[in-house]
């Protein structure tokens, strides 16, 4: 018993040289591994980022993955400037840490309070990983409040905006192009991805004669079904000819992401709607005025994959 107790007090005083706080639990987890064999956070949030690489495909999208690698990145810099160290025990991961690194992310990398939130829950989904997998005890998010901003929230178009962009001549082709992109993406419900991997062979006809866009979602796997009303139709039937795009197999001028969203803030002011056009608000403006014209949610549910 003498013995016991000294290991007993020499944990506790190597765990108070260690910065650490001698509970119970980690006076236990020492004398169980006199080695030291302590799970580090930033190492095993390593190990985990690999592990979401490995979903890509199945269970997330590679945007989804990219987002644990930045994460990783931010969090890396945080615990070198904050604490002066390379890595943290896992059991160490406290509130305090979890605060000082979104003060962190808004403040050095100007990350919008979305845009962070965004990121924790990634660091959330770990912290509840390395719970399950009982390498830490207490929940450092129990009390963290994740707040997010709904005053920025993407209003969708009405169908008087919507009639107004689809007929509004645009004062060029490049701004042309994005409009078509984006009233196809408002009157089928595509995302922006899946509008920019539309091929051929995702255009089928039914036994009515009916088009009708059969593709997988990017994101989700889950097939949409489609049917195509007559604009969709024309604005496919104005690009079927267009010989780079037959060049890449692709249906429509699809720009990135980042361009979209520029020029439809051009196209916002010629057509004198006061909203924030983005590509992804498309997508809303099909589901809200899907659901006023008394389309049932199932039906939308399948249309929107």
């Amino acid at each position: 018993m003498d013995s016991y107790r000294a290991n007993i007090l020499a944990a506790y005083d190597a765990l108070i040289r260690e910065g650490r706080i001698p509970d119970c639990f980690t006076i236990k987890e020492r004398l169980e591994n006199p080695g030291g064999t302590t799970r580090l956070f930033l190492a095993e949030f390593s190990k985990y980022c690999e592990k979401r690489q490995q979903e890509v495909g199945s269970r997330i999208t590679q945007v989804t993955a990219n987002k644990y690698h930045r994460l990783l990145r931010y969090m890396t810099e945080y615990t070198q400037a904050q604490y002066q160290k390379e890595d943290l025990p896992l059991d160490r991961i406290s509130y305090e840490y979890i605060d000082g690194l979104n003060t962190h992310m808004q403040t050095r990398h100007k990350c919008k309070n979305n845009g962070a939130v965004n990121l924790l829950c990634c660091l959330k989904n770990f912290i509840l990983y390395a719970i399950r997998n009982e390498w830490i005890e207490k929940n450092p998010f129990r009390f963290y409040k994740m707040k997010i901003d709904k005053t920025n929230v993407k209003v969708p178009l009405t169908k008087a905006e919507l009639d107004l962009l689809l007929k509004r001549p645009m004062p060029n082709e490049r701004l042309e192009r994005i409009r078509d992109v984006f009233c196809f993406c408002a009157l089928t419900g595509l995302a922006f991805t899946d509008v920019d991997h539309l091929r051929p062979e995702h255009i089928t006809t039914d036994e009515n004669g009916t088009l009708w866009i059969h593709k997988p979602r990017e994101k989700t796997a889950v097939v949409s079904r489609i049917p195509l009303l007559p604009h969709p139709i024309r604005i496919l039937q104005k690009y079927e000819q267009d010989p780079d795009l037959r060049l890449k197999g692709k249906l429509l001028p699809v720009p990135s992401n980042q361009k979209m969203n520029a020029y439809l803030k051009e196209i916002a002011d010629i057509c004198l709607i006061n909203k924030n056009l983005t590509v992804h608000l498309a997508r809303h403006t099909f589901a809200t005025l899907a659901i006023e014209y008394g389309m049932p949610i199932d039906i939308i549910a399948k249309i929107l994959g």
